[in-house]
């Protein structure tokens, strides 16, 4: 599966498959963050990317319930990486799944997550309807990004974290009134644990046996 996309600026591009021989690759391109995009991607520092986490980010992407696409822009004769977003449904949620999108520094504000998106959302594991993921309050982008793809609701976490939901509904089908339901995963008592970036970083949930500052879990 290979989709052809044209940024913003007519930048002509190929969205497909995040693959197991992507994973050096991943691990290059991610050094070259800056700590900014790292914090806003992982809502937190993070230096590097561990063992731990690609297994998770690269070894367990199947490509049915959890979907990871990678965008290569045309750059004259070369293609080269500019961005990569992931779909990762819930096990006990089949009908939602958590999300998330790294866009390369010299690529952002051309349109690379748009088209990411576009892509990802007819690609998404089946039957997922909802979207429960987490933003920081201070990443407007990545708000107004999200509201492209359906109605919203965000839940103020009161760290600097907002819990946000969006319903994935075809056009023409009549939605309730956002102010009277929200999927039950946001109420339940446990959400505490799908937050830290839910399913798409499952390395940052809080644990005994966890350690943020070195490289390795």
């Amino acid at each position: 599966m290979a989709d052809q996309v044209s940024l913003r600026d007519g930048t002509p591009g190929w969205v497909w498959p995040l693959l197991p021989t992507d994973r050096e690759t991943l691990v290059r391109e991610f050094e070259t963050l800056s700590p900014e995009s790292r914090r806003r991607r992982f809502l937190q520092p993070v230096l590097h990317l561990s063992d731990a986490m690609l297994t998770h980010l690269v070894d367990e992407v199947d490509g049915v319930d959890h979907v990871a696409l990678v965008l290569m822009a045309e750059v004259g004769d070369d293609l080269v990486p500019a961005g990569v977003a992931r779909c990762v449904r819930y096990p006990e949620h089949p009908d939602a799944a958590d999300i998330a999108v790294t866009v390369k520094d010299d690529w952002q504000g051309r349109g690379v997550a748009t088209a990411l998106l576009d892509v990802l959302m007819r690609h998404r594991p089946a039957g997922v309807t909802h979207l429960l993921t987490e933003v920081m309050a201070d990443n407007p982008a990545s708000l107004a990004m999200l509201r492209r793809l359906g109605p919203v609701r965000t839940y103020d976490t009161a760290m600097g974290i907002l819990d946000v939901e969006v319903d994935l509904v075809p056009t023409g089908v009549q939605l309730t009134p956002l102010d009277e339901t929200t999927h039950e995963v946001v109420h339940r008592p446990e959400r505490r644990r799908f937050r830290s970036r839910d399913l798409v970083c499952p390395w940052l949930r809080p644990g005994p046996s966890e350690d943020l500052d070195g490289p390795a879990d």
